[in-house]
């Protein structure tokens, strides 16, 4: 059931980037959530876009998102920027997690680019409560560049933060190479910003052991998925039997929509999670950025909006 909140307070924390508290509009409290969840905003225009939640998750009296204007704005962070006041209601979906904070690892290595920084701020708040082992590194163009920055330069997180502003110049960026070139067991590293960022981490810690490197996409890459080919393939739906042919260049979920079977759908680009399904038969072409390694590999779900098939039929548990 969604939820009716109101924007209790708006901060302009860069010249692009605001933040917005959302408090529930009859006082009770939040439901819970755990560091690294992000929650569906209902925008006015229509829209469903999903935004990071970046507080203390101890905190239950409202949530805090951050919003960057896209210069190329598909109608989400655009119309937030142009439409979103204090006092206003909106209506959000409860949390939901793709990127949750493991406890208990020796050391915790958070490493946010841009905006990428809100589901990392969630985390640094838990690990500085509970005492634990940790730094973040903050990749921005400029100084000015970086959200919260007055939060993260206080006493509780200013030893912990290593800023990294490189100006656009690549030779002055983080260097990843050097930072994961060694696995020190019982450490934890948290990736998120933009896919150029992910894809450095995932080739600088290649040879760190599955699942300590943990991403999060706000965006699909586009780049690595750019010089897949496309080819149809068929779905076949198992409480029906009913067959769908899949052409080259449309997605599965595109299909069944068309063909009137409602399947949840929110960013249709592999990032949310929103329209993964149950595979009973076939093999899968994963392209999400939601599930794991291994969860790929054990091909019980898939991402409807951007994956395809390996083997002639998928079996979908619809």
């Amino acid at each position: 059931m969604a939820l009716s909140l109101m924007i209790s307070r708006v901060a302009e924390e860069t010249d692009r980037i605001r933040s917005f508290q959302l408090s529930p509009v009859n006082g009770a409290e939040l439901p819970p959530f755990q560091a690294g969840a992000h929650i569906s905003v209902h925008l006015g225009n229509g829209l469903v876009r999903q935004y990071s939640l970046a507080n203390d998750p101890m905190v239950r009296d409202h949530y805090l998102v951050a919003v960057l204007r896209e210069p190329q704005s598909r109608g989400g962070s655009a119309w937030i920027f142009d439409n979103w006041k204090p006092g206003d209601r909106i209506e959000v979906e409860p949390p939901a997690n793709h990127f949750p904070l493991a406890m208990g690892a020796r050391h915790y290595l958070l490493i946010a680019g841009g905006i990428g920084i809100t589901p990392l701020l969630s985390m640094a708040h838990v690990l500085r409560r509970e005492q634990a082992d940790f730094n973040l590194f903050y990749c921005t163009r400029t100084s000015e560049a970086a959200a919260f920055r007055n939060l993260l330069s206080d006493e509780g997180f200013r030893d912990r933060v290593r800023w990294v502003h490189d100006g656009g110049d690549r030779r002055r960026s983080l260097d990843l190479a050097s930072l994961l070139a060694r696995y020190s067991p019982g450490t934890q590293v948290y990736v998120c910003g933009p896919a150029s960022l992910i894809k450095g981490a995932r080739e600088a810690g290649a040879h760190w052991p599955e699942g300590s490197i943990r991403f999060e996409y706000f965006e699909a890459d586009h780049e690595s998925l750019g010089d897949q080919n496309d080819t149809a393939f068929t779905i076949r739906i198992a409480s029906t039997g009913q067959e769908l042919e899949v052409p080259a260049g449309r997605s599965a979920l595109a299909v069944l929509r068309e063909n009137g079977i409602t399947v949840p759908k929110l960013c249709e680009e592999g990032v949310c999670g929103s329209c993964l399904t149950g595979v009973l038969e076939g093999i899968p072409d994963h392209r999400d950025r939601v599930q794991t390694e291994a969860e790929h590999r054990s091909n019980q779900y898939m991402a409807l909006c951007c994956s395809r098939g390996k083997s002639g039929c998928l079996v979908l548990d619809l």
